[in-house]
């Protein structure tokens, strides 16, 4: 769920101060025909757009079909390219691709995305979601920024990469995926680690998750890089009752049980911690902001005691997040007739757990938050991997920030720890290192990812995309 230009999830209050807008770097053609690279680029874009490949009534293997075509016929060699699927879930398949490189010392590098989509009904939707339209400056699509933007480029670098006869000194290799966004769903990323290792065994891995902020107003105010994850889990609630006749009620009432539960989920606040990554984030975006809320974020950074900036930082609920596990209900189902006194209420308790702390322990703290022996807690998931945080190697960062200065001039680039997931979980789990890059940008609104008319900035698409070329050639010298 990252769109590519929304990693921080917080574009609005971030930070106030505004960068000089990027009108100097249109790509020539912009606003008439564009180049022929960005033609290129345009067709692989809009094909894969309008390929739907929300589940389970469109097909993933489909566009990794479409896109392999695209690169064998950009000269690409077949043996290369490895489309894979299961026969269990045919239309989830996805594709990785090779490309060598010519040092014998340097370890690969991986560009993983993935081209699934939510789903989207047309009779929702202004637009037609599985047609690319240009509107006012902007591409609209289902997918247009989660997560096709950043396949569409990742494959497109390495046609460029073919058509130039450019040899890099470490291996690329390019994993597209299926299953990010239906958690129950054959997810490719997982299948990859669990199964085929080989193919995407790399140094570090670039993904979704950073990106750049807007104003609003056209102006991009920051660029993030996404360095590392909470964990996700669910936990199921589960209080049971013998129930009985509605006509003569009892005090022990499953769904009031269930209900004192969740009020004490709601009411309890989990410690404030810091990782490097995150310190570093109020830090740098608390000094670009100039405004209170700006100096708090210093002062926490620099003191975590410091009881009025804890609270003024608070007061906004990413940073509030940011800072700590959070565990919110967002499911419940109970009883079994109206006349009836209920014998078994469920409930859904989703946390975001700060780095660190295992899934295990935080499940029998929220038993200690209840305090009901009544009420059972466990875990509605066990399969996924837990999320771990990569460092801050200025190998990698270092190259982030210096190319973003070019192409985003005046602009801070800021690590972030995303409150969300992304299928850089199953790259961390087994070693390797993933880092969500900047490039395009989205507006505060949040430009409609996984929910309506789905957007992004035409401008941001093409400096972003030239911006992530770079970074590549960059990484794999």
């Amino acid at each position: 769920m990252k769109a590519p230009a929304l990693a921080a999830a917080a574009s609005a209050t971030l930070i106030t101060a505004t960068a000089a807008p990027l009108a100097a770097q249109v790509p020539t053609g912009m606003m008439g025909e564009l180049r022929p690279d960005q033609q290129q680029f345009f067709g692989l874009y809009k094909e894969l757009v309008e390929t739907d490949t929300s589940l389970p009534h469109g097909s993933c293997t489909q566009a990794a079909a479409q896109i392999a075509a695209r690169m064998t016929a950009a000269g690409i060699p077949e043996e290369w390219i490895t489309p894979f699927s299961v026969p269990e879930h045919p239309d989830e398949g996805g594709l990785v691709v090779v490309y060598p490189g010519t040092s014998k010392k340097l370890e690969p590098m991986l560009l993983l995305a993935h081209i699934d989509v939510v789903a989207a009904k047309r009779e929702d939707w202004v637009r037609d979601p599985f047609k690319l339209i240009e509107e006012d400056g902007y591409y609209y699509a289902r997918g247009i920024a989660d997560d096709k933007y950043m396949a569409a480029v990742w494959a497109d670098t390495l046609i460029r990469f073919k058509q130039s006869g450019y040899k890099p000194g470490r291996t690329v290799k390019m994993a597209l995926t299926c299953g990010e966004e239906s958690d129950t769903a054959f997810n490719g990323a997982q299948y990859l680690t669990n199964n085929r290792r080989d193919l995407i065994a790399a140094a570090f891995a670039l993904n979704e998750g950073g990106g750049g902020d807007t104003d609003g107003e056209g102006n991009v105010v920051a660029q993030s890089i996404q360095v590392g994850e909470k964990i996700y889990q669910d936990y199921k609630l589960v209080a049971t009752n013998p129930g009985g006749h509605s006509s003569t009620p009892v005090r022990e009432n499953a769904i009031y049980a269930m209900s004192d539960a969740l009020l004490k989920i709601r009411e309890h606040e989990f410690p404030m911690e810091f990782t490097d990554v995150t310190r570093a984030f109020f830090a740098k975006a608390g000094a670009a902001r100039g405004d209170e809320m700006g100096a708090a974020m210093v002062a926490l950074s620099k003191d975590p005691t410091d009881a009025a900036a804890q609270a003024k930082v608070n007061t906004d609920r990413y940073f509030h997040s940011v800072l700590r596990t959070t565990c919110v209900a967002t499911m419940i189902d109970g009883g079994h007739a109206v006349n009836a006194l209920p014998q078994k209420v469920v409930a859904n308790v989703n946390c975001r757990i700060f780095p660190g702390h295992d899934p295990v322990d935080i499940g029998h703290e929220l038993e200690a938050i209840i305090g009901d022996p009544n009420i059972t807690v466990t875990r509605a998931r066990v399969d996924k991997p837990l999320a771990k945080s990569p460092p801050l190697d200025p190998a990698i960062v270092g190259p982030m920030e210096t190319l973003a200065a070019k192409y985003f001039p005046g602009v801070p680039v800021i690590p972030s720890m995303s409150t969300g997931a992304t299928d850089g979980l199953y790259m961390s789990a087994v070693g390797i290192p993933t880092y969500g890059v900047p490039g395009a940008w989205g507006d505060p609104d949040g430009n409609g990812v996984h929910g309506l008319n789905e957007r992004l900035e035409i401008r941001g698409i093409y400096i972003g995309r030239d911006y992530l070329f770079d970074l590549v050639k960059t990484l794999a010298k």
